[in-house]
């Protein structure tokens, strides 16, 4: 009985110490550490820099030339560092290099942290300007909006979105979210949850809202789709559905693309949309004057009118065509400006092609937009990492743009609004009209918000 008992007890002690060494390597496990921002960046190298690890022993240290970490240098692969940054050496000027870390005890090595981006100095490459956008645009004897096309889902208090918005931007367009088929659930009937949301985040941090975008014909609801009503009927759905967005948004949204894409990519005919074949040809204008009486029935007399469209820079039978309906429209006194979208590359349009689109619509005495700006680098899918000489090139390009822009006359500015904020989360590489081939890195900011040459471009385009 007593052996019985000993061995009883012998047991219960095993396994308590086989609990408390479980718990104890339970409260080991590493954490992922977080990479922070370079410093002292030169010609040669900069100084990587991460936060401690509780329990960890050294951390590894990858460098590489590309994102995905495919090419990491020879001396920088798991290179065991015991401080918490080591100075990175034996780089090339004017280059980008992207580093990561990841923490080590004897037996344990934890995940990846955050990859963090940094181009190196040099004759090929200076240090990115830190200056933020709206605060030297503002600056300016003639200043205008800076824009950024936005999600809800990135409207959250201290977000790295939501800094970088209310640091660097005076305006947001909403990308998807204030279209028609996101609005209209049924005739009559909104759900305004979103779309309030973005409102609301331009309102409370005094930034400008910029509708986007009230008639669409990629952004038709299915019940209007499918509607069987006469065609004046339809127009009637219409009419009631600008009348209610505008005037639920009176004088809090302060702008709005009243139709987008109107125009035929060949032969500058109208493009063949729902709206042109139940409306007829005058429709653009029939929603102009109704979105304009709705405005003036709310007492917003000070909203914005804008027409919206792309490529009209290269393709001139299109571009005379918006003109066209633009002078309709002028003429009609309904229209207040016109949004060139400029999805443009790092080769095209020319600076000759841009200003010659942009001087037509001064010449009108029309209010312009640069409605979705980005610029690709890798529309041929000829690079498999954004190198540095298309990084200089898109720099390059981004600077024309804004140096265009600035130099237009004052009555004629609006806003300058980027299409998207981190290369990533670009459409660019998924959309099915671009029929795009690969990766691309068209914006300002790379996927860790770190602000690449594109924006020191935009900076020195306000010069």
């Amino acid at each position: 009985m007593k052996s019985k008992f000993l061995l009883m007890l012998i047991s219960v002690v095993f396994f308590l110490n086989a609990c408390s060494k479980d718990d104890n390597d339970a409260a080991e496990i590493l954490e992922t550490p977080v990479a922070n921002a370079p410093k002292d960046v030169n010609d040669n190298g900069f100084k990587a820099k991460w936060n401690y690890v509780s329990h960890s022993k050294s951390y590894l240290l990858d460098v590489s030339t590309s994102e995905d970490f495919t090419t990491i240098l020879p001396n920088y692969n798991s290179k065991e560092v015991t401080d918490l940054n080591e100075v990175v050496t034996g780089l090339t000027g004017g280059t980008q290099y992207y580093y990561r870390v990841r923490a080590k005890t004897e037996a344990q090595i934890s995940d990846y942290s955050n990859v963090i981006s940094v181009v190196t100095t040099g004759s090929n490459g200076i240090p990115e300007d830190p200056t933020f956008l709206k605060v030297k645009v503002n600056k300016l004897a003639n200043p205008f909006f800076v824009g950024m096309a936005i999600k809800a889902s990135q409207l959250t208090n201290g977000t790295p979105y939501d800094v970088i918005l209310r640091n660097e931007f005076s305006s947001i367009s909403a990308e998807y979210e204030m279209k028609m088929d996101q609005i209209s659930t049924a005739s009559g009937v909104y759900n305004w949850t979103v779309a309030d949301k973005i409102v609301a985040y331009g309102n409370t941090n005094n930034i400008n809202v910029h509708g986007h975008a009230l008639v669409w014909h990629n952004a038709v609801p299915q019940w209007l789709k499918d509607f069987s009503g006469t065609d004046a009927e339809f127009a009637a759905e219409v009419k009631k559905y600008i009348t209610d967005v505008v005037t639920h948004y009176a004088g809090k949204v302060k702008s709005w693309d009243v139709v987008n894409e109107a125009v035929d990519d060949n032969g500058g005919a109208m493009r063949n949309t729902i709206f042109l074949q139940r409306m007829g040809p005058n429709y653009v204008k029939d929603c102009f004057q109704w979105a304009r009486n709705a405005a003036i029935a709310a007492g917003d007399t000070s909203l914005l009118l804008f027409y919206n469209d792309y490529a009209t820079s290269t393709n001139i039978a299109k571009q005379d065509k918006v003109f066209a309906i633009l002078e309709d429209l002028k003429t009609a006194k309904v229209i207040d400006g016109v949004g060139f979208q400029m999805h443009n590359t790092y080769l095209s349009p020319t600076k000759a092609q841009i200003e010659t689109d942009l001087n037509r619509a001064v010449a009108k005495g029309l209010k312009i937009h640069v409605s979705e700006l980005d610029i690709q680098v890798n529309q041929f899918n000829d690079i498999s990492s954004f190198t540095n000489e298309r990084r200089l090139a898109q720099k390059a390009k981004y600077k024309e743009m804004v140096k265009i822009y600035n130099a237009l006359p004052a009555a004629n500015k609006y806003a300058l609004t980027i299409w998207g904020m981190k290369d990533n989360e670009s459409w660019i590489p998924y959309s099915t009209e671009l029929n795009h081939p690969g990766n691309d890195w068209p914006l300002l900011y790379d996927s860790n918000f770190a602000v690449k040459s594109s924006h020191t471009g935009f900076l020195e385009g306000l010069d």
